[in-house]
């Protein structure tokens, strides 16, 4: 009796293509992000990418999401990627991984944690020996858990991406490259296919590329798709053809137009490259949601940080819809494979809750007992979010007037030293906002002693397009008519901690200063009529801030920039039987009559 023949997923030279088991074998795949996806939906979204024709899909494992504290790990709810892995197999889908250390996608700091600048002069993405330090104990960790689901260990992982388009990047450091490929073989095993992914430009495919990596590119339906093959042809001459980020969309930028790419179009492209046999990988299949404080930003002249929708455009919608983008990939995958048995699970419900009146509760600057519970940081001069250790979110910078100012004077900033938007209060009077890139100074009034603080968002972490570490914080001195202004307290304020343990809706109201604008938390509740179904919440007169429901943190609304002017809301998040809690921290100034309106459909620019 002849023995099973051990699983093997491999490249063939000879015929260009992939072999699984043996057999000749090409993927059509598609990117689904666990993080930007609530864990009761996962199936859902899984469910409608196997029955769209997709035999695999592709996912990106965010470090920072994992570790958020350096040897502190979290793999527990949303964040535990081995059920998610274990879903896919269950619903007969093959996996490519993409494990980073580096991911982008515009994710807070392309997937590194914000941790490692910690150390200044740390240099990302490089042989630098903290950096790999870190990366190595990170490695450690994560990949005993991917070992076992490996094909070639009877899992369903085919293959493991080494870093992420390596070749955009400044440093160009083959050591380091070399070292990210001996740790993968040393705790993965000799076996697995391990590969890079980098743009088809000559320079990119250059320093992203090594021997022993095999060497795939991304593209979008608008390139010429011989011409970005012949590109891939020049560092790997023999091997299959692959496609690893085929654009289905973009992301969009606050302040942008809402990005869109036809259906036809990406058909298409889609269509040529299967007929020349290619493997492909479509980004992204299910874009998702960045909730929390979880979206980057790129960096093209200056700083253009990303929307909380990651809708992407995608042929699954933000909710996990199917959309007409959808139906017309699936047609073209037709006309190559049989598609699976079985209808399209319909769009999810969506209910429209309505409108929810909100009260104000506090100024921020009068639950600073609450949101600092520790206290201020004494500092001569301002001090970065990584020096006083604060990962994400808002810290309060408060000073004095030296000096009576009692005609206008400049309230002022160095250049790029706002990280990001730093909202300007005297007296607990709100004065206006001072912005990275924009606007860096603002005149002002005053007494000696009067009291000034700078609450300082971080609007995410730059994840692709910048050669330095993105810091967050006041990174220079404010001056006063070009006199700097000294002794500052400092407080790091740890606004989720508490909301997780239940404030605001447990705790006193505060008496409220009513008239003042500037950064305040309101509060309200609702009720779902016996079902929790996904909503979509509008902020019709409010101006930018971030929002929770029963303590999640469903991201950040700046309905002004858009074009995103409903925040996606998952049911998950939602109770039946019991008040549903809403905090908004509001951080220049909310309509006279506080209200939030949910809809059962997305707006973005004002349009569906």
């Amino acid at each position: 009796q002849a023995s099973p023949v051990a699983p093997s997923f491999q490249l063939d030279y000879e015929e260009n293509c992939f072999r699984k088991d043996g057999v000749p074998f090409r993927y059509i795949s598609g990117s689904i992000h666990y993080a930007r996806v609530p864990r009761p939906a996962w199936r859902d979204r899984l469910l409608k990418m196997y029955l769209s024709g997709l035999s695999t899909i592709q996912v990106y494992i965010p470090w920072n999401y994992h570790e958020p504290l350096p040897g502190v790990y979290d793999f527990s709810g949303n964040r535990d990627v081995e059920a998610f892995l274990d879903l896919t197999a269950d619903l007969g889908l093959l996996v490519i991984l993409r494990p980073g250390p580096y991911i982008c996608a515009e994710w807070e700091m392309g997937g590194l944690p914000a941790w490692l600048l910690w150390k200044p002069d740390i240099v990302l993405r490089s042989s630098d020996p903290a950096y790999l330090a870190a990366v190595d104990s990170w490695l450690r960790v994560l990949l005993p858990k991917i070992k076992p689901r490996l094909y070639q260990h009877g899992g369903n992982i085919i293959s493991v991406q080494v870093e992420n388009e390596y070749g955009s990047y400044y440093a160009c450091d083959y050591g380091y490259l070399r070292h990210l490929v001996g740790s993968f073989r040393a705790l993965l095993g000799t076996e697995v296919l391990l590969f890079t992914t980098d743009s088809a430009g000559a320079e990119e495919l250059r320093c992203g590329t090594l021997q022993g990596l095999y060497a795939t590119v991304d593209f979008g339906p608008g390139s010429n798709v011989t011409e970005a093959f012949s590109a891939q042809r020049r560092v790997e001459p023999k091997g299959p053809l692959v496609n690893s980020e085929y654009y289905t969309g973009w992301l969009d930028y606050w302040g942008e137009a809402h990005a869109s790419t036809s259906s036809a179009q990406v058909a298409q492209g889609l269509e040529a490259m299967l007929q020349l046999g290619a493997s492909i990988n479509m980004y992204m299949f299910h874009g998702g949601t960045n909730f929390a404080y979880w979206s980057g930003a790129d960096f093209k002249n200056q700083y253009k940080p990303v929307t909380t929708s990651y809708d992407y455009d995608a042929p699954l919608s933000e909710a996990g819809d199917p959309t007409e983008k959808l139906f017309a990939i699936r047609t073209v995958i037709s006309k190559f494979q049989p598609l699976p048995v079985g209808p399209m699970p319909p769009a999810t419900p969506k209910y429209a809750y309505g409108r929810v009146a909100l009260q104000k509760y506090a100024d921020l600057l009068d639950v600073l007992d609450v949101l600092c519970p520790f206290g201020p940081i004494q500092s001569q001069f301002p001090l970065t979010f990584e020096a006083i250790k604060q990962a994400h979110g808002f810290v309060l910078y408060r000073t004095q007037l030296p000096r009576d100012v009692l005609d206008p004077a400049t309230l002022g900033a160095p250049p790029h030293s706002v990280c990001d938007r730093g909202y300007v209060m005297l007296q607990k009077e709100y004065q206006g906002t001072l912005q990275r890139d924009r606007q860096t100074a603002l005149r002002v009034t005053g007494r000696a002693g009067d009291t000034l603080d700078v609450l300082l968002e971080n609007m995410g972490r730059i994840s692709f397009g910048a050669n330095i570490s993105d810091f967050k914080g006041l990174l220079g001195n404010l001056s006063l008519d070009s006199s700097p202004l000294s002794k500052w307290l400092i407080y790091p304020l740890a606004i989720d901690t508490a909301m997780q343990q239940g404030w605001p809706h447990d705790a006193q109201p505060k008496s409220i200063s009513q008239g003042r604008t500037g950064p305040a938390f309101y509060t309200g509740t609702f009720e779902t009529p016996g079902i929790a179904w996904d909503t979509f919440v509008q902020f019709p007169g409010w101006g930018k801030g971030q929002v929770w429901i029963n303590g999640f943190n469903l991201g950040r609304y700046w309905p002004g920039q858009g074009p995103q002017q409903t925040l996606f809301v998952p049911g998950s998040v939602l109770h039946v039987g019991r008040p549903n809690n809403i905090t908004v921290l509001e951080l220049e100034g909310a309509p006279t009559t506080p209200l939030l309106l949910f809809l059962d459909q997305p707006l973005f620019n004002g349009t569906l």
